[in-house]
């Protein structure tokens, strides 16, 4: 159990401060740091002070290009090239009015661009990027339209010059993201693969390991499907799903889905500790690991010779699933692991695959897909609307600040606000230790290259090493990313305020930065926040009604009722729905004050016996006695009492039906012992079934 400090104050243990040093990517690094440092050189040899213009457009673009197919990324980038070129102009007429004029339109501004990510991922980047052009165009007012425009012109050439080292010079590989993607779900595969190894091996382990393996594995993978599923899904709509790239990205993610659920009927097996089966699975989980991992990286090399390596691997697997009894449970789990490995070397799609759907690119029309949104967040209990709310109402005063008393650098007390403020206090935290931890060493590292850049040329010589390494790193870790950047903006700063010194400059950044950030976690604790404890129960019941309807469609199929085709999507639902939870209470923990502690307590019990409960169902479906020892008429009895029993703990009824007198197997016990679990425990939780929804 958690102990009671991780409630008085957040935890820095716990931040979700991520550093994925596989996301390393040179060519984005040398993409932004042709497209930067190319322009300031050209600055300096032409003496235009306008080019710095396009330099910080160039420099924006990078961090607003969204990834994935070139379709994808064109509409994005385009339109922040124009709406930003836009806002340049009107925004830098508009300060030349004054505050009364200024002030409440660049409020009103940010407010939209927070509000932005109400449409999703790649909005919510640009829509953060936007805001920062507008609290740049305020810092200085243009006395006429001509000014106004050949800005503009500048920063539109800048974001095109960007977008045509992405598109034209620089290479693409449209499905290579789809690829990768896929790629890092067999890795993390072979990740639980190597885990559940280790604990068989330990005859001593403890059902506290099991619980710790399957929570942290069984999440790890099920997000990386989700993040590759949508990667896919993406890059199938751009370009079609008629090419070879396109089905094999589809079908190799479902035969990773379905092993996975074969590996988590695998794993609740273990757990019983039958002796023979533990050896037996120690030789496939010692196969099985390198065979994931190397159809893992062949995935992104197409390297043949890897592949007939992996298909004679396959077949030792499949000549030690020989040996056993044919109605061994393990053997049924074996020969699907089998299958699916086959089907994602060969692309052959059997009888019983159906791929996600959705891959004809048809979607929704543009007005519904700009309406629906907002009818949906426009109301004080959506978090994305309360935290544009919170963005304008903060922004309003340090934009005050800005115009009243100007310096060169009061814009990165504004930009720090918005840029760190997220729509919960947890995310919000986080963001800016790293931005303010990231900033003060990026500021060191500034300070130092002044000391031996000294002229014009040298500083734009340095930019481009040093936008190399920033846009390499980008997406390694955000504090890492923070100071790879700040002596990249802090050198940029220095070209147009010659003679200020490196060390004001980071200076000025840091201390700025750090106002910012103390101010965007003080807004986000006292302003409308969402408090994440509150939010916790109504995940709770949201899971295990996911959960009871993944009961109903495995149950429907072992019992003949239906083909089982819908079972994998309640599975994933059900997965989805799990992840959630843990993320809800991962954040809810970095919350202060003890008030809720018992509630997440009690919360932490459901979600490890919700991962029980579903290893138990997935075992269910690989065990072919079942309906042999089990009468189907008791089964049908079992069905009925786990429904009514899951569908009154997500209405927030604790008071379960008495347990079926008619005897199961082991496994349904099992299950009937999770949802007992459950009931108890949700007698913790404040109960509010009207907020479901």
């Amino acid at each position: 159990m958690p102990s009671a400090s991780l409630f008085s104050a957040p935890d820095l243990a716990r931040l979700p401060i991520v550093v994925n040093i596989r996301a390393i990517s040179l060519s984005e690094g040398l993409r932004a740091g042709l497209s930067v440092a190319v322009i300031i050189a050209l600055s300096e040899y032409l003496a235009f002070a306008p080019l710095r213009e396009a330099a910080l457009a160039a420099m924006l673009t990078c961090l607003g290009d969204p990834g994935g197919p070139i379709r994808r990324r064109v509409p994005v980038l385009l339109s922040f090239a124009l709406i930003g070129a836009a806002i340049t102009a009107s925004f830098g007429l508009l300060r030349a009015f004054g505050p009364v004029v200024a002030l409440p339109l660049g409020v009103c501004g940010i407010f939209c661009a927070s509000f932005a990510r109400i449409y999703g991922p790649a909005p919510l980047q640009v829509g953060v990027l936007l805001a920062m052009v507008q609290i740049l165009s305020l810092d200085r007012g243009l006395p006429d339209p001509i000014e106004a425009g050949i800005l503009a012109a500048a920063f539109l050439a800048g974001a095109l010059w960007a977008i045509l080292l992405t598109m034209a010079i620089w290479r693409v590989h449209p499905f290579l993201p789809a690829r990768r993607a896929v790629a890092e779900t067999y890795r993390v595969l072979a990740d639980l693969v190597r885990d559940l190894h280790a604990l068989i091996q330990n005859p001593a382990v403890s059902g506290a390991e099991w619980e710790a393996h399957a929570r942290t594995h069984r999440r790890t993978v099920r997000d990386a499907i989700e993040t590759a599923r949508t990667v896919v899904m993406d890059t199938v709509r751009s370009r079609g799903n008629g090419s070879l790239r396109a089905a094999q990205a589809v079908i190799r993610l479902e035969a990773a889905e379905q092993m996975f659920g074969s590996l988590i009927a695998l794993s609740d097996r273990l757990e019983q500790g039958v002796r023979g089966e533990r050896r037996y699975a120690g030789r496939l989980l010692r196969r099985l690991a390198p065979v994931l991992l190397t159809l893992g990286r062949d995935m992104v090399t197409d390297k043949p010779d890897a592949l007939r390596r992996i298909d004679r691997s396959i077949a030792g697997l499949a000549t030690d699933a020989g040996h056993l009894p044919a109605g061994a449970p393990l053997r049924a789990v074996t020969d699907t692991i089998v299958e699916r490995l086959r089907i994602a070397i060969t692309l052959a799609v059997p009888a019983n695959l159906v791929p996600g759907t959705g891959t004809d690119g048809q979607g929704l029309p543009l007005w519904q897909r700009i309406v629906r949104p907002l009818r949906a967040n426009l109301n004080w209990e959506s978090p994305a609307l309360r935290h544009a709310v919170r963005s304008a109402v903060m922004a309003a005063p340090a934009l005050a600040f800005t115009m009243a008393w100007f310096t060169p650098y009061d814009h990165w007390l504004t930009m720090t606000i918005a840029a760190t403020m997220q729509p919960y206090y947890s995310l919000t935290y986080t963001r800016a230790i790293e931005r303010i931890a990231g900033t003060a060493a990026g500021g060191l590292v500034a300070a130092a290259v002044g000391l031996v850049c000294t002229s014009p040329l040298s500083v734009a010589a340095a930019m481009f090493p040093m936008a190399v390494l920033a846009f390499a790193v980008r997406a390694v870790s955000f504090g890492l990313f923070m100071a790879a950047l700040t002596p990249l903006v802090v050198l940029l700063v220095e070209t147009g305020a010659p003679g200020t010194g490196e060390w004001t400059i980071a200076f000025a950044r840091a201390a700025l930065t750090t106002i910012g950030g103390l101010i965007a976690v003080g807004a986000n604790f006292v302003l409308w926040p969402s408090r994440e404890p509150d939010l916790v129960a109504p995940a709770v019941q949201r899971a295990i009604a996911a959960h009871g309807a993944y009961a109903e469609a495995d149950f429907a199929a072992i019992l003949g009722e239906a083909d089982g085709l819908a079972a994998g999507p309640a599975r994933r639902a059900a997965g989805v729905a799990s992840n959630a939870l843990e993320a809800l209470i991962t954040r809810a923990l970095l919350e202060p004050g003890q008030k809720q502690r018992d509630a997440l307590e009690a919360a932490m019990v459901v979600d490890a016996a919700l991962r029980r409960y579903a290893g138990r169902l997935a075992m269910l479906r690989h065990d072919p006695a079942l309906t042999d020892a089990v009468p189907a008429e008791t089964l049908r009895i079992w069905r009925t009492w786990i429904g009514s029993a899951m569908g009154r703990l997500a209405s927030g009824t604790t008071d379960l039906p008495p347990r079926p007198g008619e005897a199961g197997n082991d496994a349904l016990t099992r299950i009937a012992r999770q949802i007992e679990l459950m009931a108890g425990a949700m007698e913790r939780l404040p109960n509010r079934p009207d907020r479901l929804g």
